[in-house]
């Protein structure tokens, strides 16, 4: 595959994005305005076919709980479709995280669904590859403040995982989260996760899935993402 020209400018703004090929790249500083000090920047890096790298550096501070940022790339094609018309979705991601100190995030795959093509959020699934000393929304915490999942040991993709549960005000939030380690080269199929909940009757398949991204969310600390 041939490199294809792309805008590499560097984005740093709350909404900032740039596209490139089927994907948008989004610096996405949704939740900036808690932090007490602190940014994130983001650039494309380069564009092969359907393979695109980019990175992203980051430092917050304040509010230790709360997610300041999700840098990510968004795929704009073969969304909006009704779930039970979709029957895979192949991917692979290799990133690293370095010039860490004391960071608290995770990275993520980050898909939504809804009721109708383009509406509103009724679900929001995520597949953690990495816990950066951080931990899922959950409707119930043990006694050292730790979530608590609703199923344990799951098999999928080659790996195992626990799935928890909550909401975030807005839509119920799935979490997919390693038993063990970080996946920092994944290649396999999403669709899976979304599966086991339709199967578990977590979700219908009749709603659609209308936003699917990868990307870190950044709570505190800083890092440089690199993918």
């Amino acid at each position: 595959m041939h490199a294809r020209s792309i805008d590499t400018s560097l984005i740093t703004g709350k909404w900032d994005n740039v596209n490139a090929g089927q994907y948008s790249l989004f610096n996405d500083l949704w939740n900036e305005q808690n932090a007490t000090w602190g940014y994130q920047q983001s650039q494309l890096t380069s564009l092969s076919g359907s393979t695109i790298a980019w990175t992203t550096t980051y430092t917050w501070e304040g509010a230790p709980n709360q997610v300041k940022s999700f840098a990510n790339i968004q795929l704009n094609t073969g969304v909006n479709q009704q779930l039970n018309a979709i029957s895979s979705i192949p991917t692979t991601w290799e990133w690293s995280l370095s010039n860490n100190e004391l960071a608290v995030g995770d990275v993520a795959y980050d898909l939504f669904t809804s009721y109708n093509p383009g509406g509103s959020n009724v679900n929001e699934i995520m597949i953690w590859l990495a816990n950066v000393n951080s931990g899922p929304i959950s409707a119930q915490y043990n006694a050292e403040g730790q979530a608590v999942p609703i199923v344990t040991n799951i098999s999928l993709e080659g790996y195992t995982w626990d799935l928890y549960s909550g909401n975030n005000g807005v839509n119920q939030v799935y979490s997919y989260l390693l038993t063990s380690g970080t996946i920092e080269s994944f290649s396999g199929d999403v669709y899976p996760f979304l599966s086991y909940l339709i199967d578990n009757n977590s979700i219908n398949s009749t709603q659609y899935l209308t936003c699917a991204q990868a990307g870190t969310e950044a709570i505190s600390g800083s890092a440089q993402f690199t993918t």
